[in-house]
């Protein structure tokens, strides 16, 4: 391995840096249409097809090498510290071609700092769709740096950028002894930079066949006809809307198939196991603690998967990256800006890569308050709760798409109570940072149905690892509390009264009886904070929704059963109307993801952070629920 020659791949966002470091590495990082996907550098080494190993770094993206945001920072201190090191750092520059002029400026300041630089042109496809073609073995006499062609989607021109790399190195060795010590960051006055974007024109006119140069620097015809529409300032937020109510509404309808599959084939698990021994507590155990508990959730999944799905293929499409620059401005209403958008879309997958997407923020004021509200937007945790609170309530008697149109509204309502907890913080902590929002457009396209699948298969089996594990000890561990002491009373609801867990639920009853609950929901409510999920399979076990066997009730069709027929001591029904809207608002507020508690006062460099929140958060859900529950029963709402 040539440990001593170092590849950076450093360019701009959206240019296809990420894609090239996939094809080189093997590896399947998050490649995305708006910026603040990559936000520390990644590293690997180049796969064995291609030749001797060599190091290989992914930067974040960056326009200039004057640093005016973190990911700049952290490309410029990256590559700074290999060279201090001793190496030999070769940079990789991925040039979009539909936007030559503005990315062939980073290579003209990389290459006055002294480093080599090999230019990867992308978006070639694109590029001969709208009638041109570059001739590369011009380009690369003009900018005297080697320059190769790569296809992101096939892979196609991978080898020869590698090869580049491995036979330019003894000539880079030369190279970077002639050229040493380069500062940092290249302070370029306007009149320079002007002067390069001029000289930039002049090259890409003797290189471009096809239609005059100077048309290079217009957008595509076809891009700028759609965002007449797609970024009206009213239309636009038309669109977004109908967009993401579609979505929501799709995962209802398109995943009911595969949840009724999967609930029959867990029920049918459970009801096996549960015949083979009736009265063996062994049976007891891996029937109602182990299947019913993680089948409760796992019967989710789908609706999961197809939501991870749907936001690829519009990140595929550079559509989110159009909803970025559309919520600029009201972001700006309450103290943040368009870089917020990333991160907070982020949240609605998982709070935690969520907050470290917040890093790109420049202004610290701007990063805190994101941080602080990104617990707000429903992660895909809160999914399985949605589903299966507004499957109670639109079980019967109503179409799908009104659960979809439904959860649609949860997610626009966590937008909202996230927007008004960020205008509260802003007034709150005043700042004198200025704030500023630069990104580029990519060219609409075609998503690439692969790309989407592969990210949608990563995201899937990343959220089955961090969450199965968790779900099925809480599982187990409810079913002891619900079984023991007194394991063998037959009368199943004497059983649970007199459980461990019982006992512990009569401190409850009081905190719960103004949300409209008992110990048991708040049993579920405390088993949630070690995942949001959890709720599902904490009253499919406190339920024992499988023990009366023998009938053709799925496993979610038992649970919702068992939820209507739950009564609380005086009589009254545990799960109303009333009560499940308030489950609604408790879990749209609060904040029960405790490893989020820690990623959160890490990211703001304060202890104290965290716990705000989740004092917060928590007391807001409780009394927001408590106002909805009481509200609805004031007029007349069970």
């Amino acid at each position: 391995m040539h440990s001593s020659l170092v590849v950076a791949l450093v360019g701009p966002p959206n240019a296809g840096k990420t894609t090239i470091y996939n094809w080189l590495t093997g590896s399947r990082y998050r490649s995305v249409n708006y910026p603040g996907s990559t936000v520390e550098y990644s590293e690997g080494v180049t796969l064995e097809r291609y030749g001797p190993s060599l190091r290989v770094l992914d930067t974040p993206g960056i326009r200039s090498l004057t640093p005016h945001s973190f990911e700049e920072v952290v490309t410029l201190e990256t590559l700074e510290k290999e060279r201090n090191a001793g190496h030999r750092v070769s940079v990789v520059v991925p040039v979009d071609v539909t936007q030559m002029s503005r990315h062939l400026l980073l290579v003209k300041q990389l290459q006055a700092a002294g480093y080599p630089v090999v230019v990867a042109l992308t978006m070639v496809d694109l590029f001969k769709g709208r009638g041109y073609r570059v001739d590369e073995k011009r380009l690369s006499q003009e900018l005297g740096c080697p320059v190769a062609i790569v296809d992101g989607l096939l892979g196609g021109g991978v080898k020869e950028l590698y090869q580049l790399l491995a036979d330019g190195r003894d000539q880079q060795n030369q190279q970077m002894a002639s050229k040493s010590g380069s500062s940092k960051s290249l302070q370029w006055s306007d009149e320079e930079i002007q002067k390069t974007y001029h000289d930039l024109d002049q090259i890409i006119s003797r290189v471009v066949r096809g239609e005059s140069a100077k048309s290079l620097v217009k957008a595509d015809p076809r891009t700028l006809r759609i965002d007449r529409w797609l970024m009206h300032p009213l239309w636009g937020f038309l669109f977004f809307f109908v967009v993401m109510s579609t979505l929501f509404t799709m995962i209802f309808v398109m995943a009911q198939p595969l949840i009724d599959f999967l609930d029959g084939l867990f029920s049918g698990w459970a009801e096996e196991v549960a015949i083979m021994a009736p009265d063996s507590l062994v049976v007891q155990f891996v029937s109602s603690g182990v299947i019913a508990g993680v089948g409760s959730v796992v019967v989710f999944i789908p609706q999961i998967v197809l939501l991870f799905f749907g936001i690829s293929l519009l990140e595929d499409t550079g559509y989110l990256a159009r909803a970025a620059a559309l919520v600029d401005r009201p972001l700006s209403l309450i103290g943040l800006n368009g870089r917020s958008f990333v991160p907070l879309l982020s949240g609605y997958a998982c709070a935690i890569p969520a907050m470290m997407a917040a890093r790109t923020i420049s202004s610290l004021r701007e990063r805190w308050i994101t941080i602080f509200v990104i617990p707000l937007m429903s992660c895909s945790a809160r999914l399985p709760v949605y589903a299966l609170l507004l499957s109670f309530l639109f079980l019967k008697g109503y179409p799908l798409w009104v659960s979809g149109v439904a959860m649609a509204g949860l997610y626009f309502l966590s937008a909202f109570m996230g927007a008004l907890a960020a205008g509260i913080m802003s007034r709150i902590w005043k700042g004198k940072e200025p704030s500023w929002f630069l990104m580029e457009l990519p060219t609409y396209r075609r998503p690439r149905l692969r790309t989407a699948l592969r990210i949608t298969f990563d995201r899937s089996i990343s959220y089955v690892k961090r969450a199965g594990l968790t779900i099925l000890v809480v599982s187990i561990a409810l079913w002891i509390l619900t079984t023991f002491p007194n394991y063998r009373e037959s009368d199943e609801g004497m059983r649970l009264q007199q459980s461990y867990a019982g006992q512990v639920g009569r401190v409850l009853d009081p905190l719960m009886a103004p949300m409209g609950g008992d110990w048991r929901v708040g049993i579920g409510l405390l088993s949630a904070f070690a995942a949001r999920e959890v709720f599902v399979s904490s009253l499919a076990v406190i339920f024992h929704v499988t023990d009366d066997g023998g009938g053709d009730d799925t496993l979610q069709e038992s649970l919702i059963s068992a939820m209507t027929e739950a009564k609380l001591s005086n009589g009254q029904p545990l799960f109303t109307i009333s009560s499940v809207a308030g489950l609604l608002i408790f879990f749209l507020v609060a904040l029960q993801c405790l490893p989020t508690v820690v990623m959160s006062s890490g990211e703001a460099g304060k202890g104290w952070f965290g716990l705000l929140q989740l004092v917060v958060f928590n007391a807001s859900a409780y009394l927001l629920a408590t106002i909805v529950v009481q509200g609805l029963r004031l007029f007349g709402v069970p």
